[in-house]
Formats: C-alpha cells, structure tokens, sequence
C-alpha cells in the first residue's frame, strides 16, 4: 500500500486546506468526485497530466486510511 503522506499534503494558503496531491491544485474531492461520476483512471490522468498514477493510489491509501480511522462515517439518514 502507497504512503499517501508522500503524495497528498495540505496548506491552508492553497484550496482552504482541503487535502491536495502534491504540486498541483487538484484536491483529493475534486478526484474523488470524478470517480464517482464514473470517470476512469485513464480518462483522469489523461485530463490532468501533472497526476500520476501514484496520486491516485495515493488517494485511494488516503481514503482508506480516514475508513480505518473512523474519520468517515455512514449519514446518519443513509443507516438502515
């Protein structure tokens, strides 16, 4: 599994703080909402050529580790 610290940082001078890949300004929610919207992997690197294919396994080492931390939670509202 990635270190994700090697790849996503956050500054608070740059996108509020929300957590970015390293030298550019794509947040982790901007990659993770095009994901969700059903792009691919390839159609992303494609699109934003200054992200590798390290970022995104980064990302997804990031998203996992929040999972395994209980920093992400089911809404309320979505339980059943």
């Amino acid at each position: 599994m990635k270190n994700w610290q090697d790849y996503i940082t956050s500054d608070a001078g740059i996108l509020n703080g929300k957590p970015i890949i390293k030298n550019t300004r794509l947040s982790v929610e901007f990659i993770v909402g095009r994901l969700a919207n059903g792009w691919s992997e390839e159609q992303i690197l494609e699109s934003y050529p200054r992200l590798k294919k390290e970022g995104l396994l980064a990302i997804y080492a990031y998203l996992y580790s929040c999972v395994q931390d209980g920093l992400l939670f089911m809404p309320r509202e979505a339980r059943a």
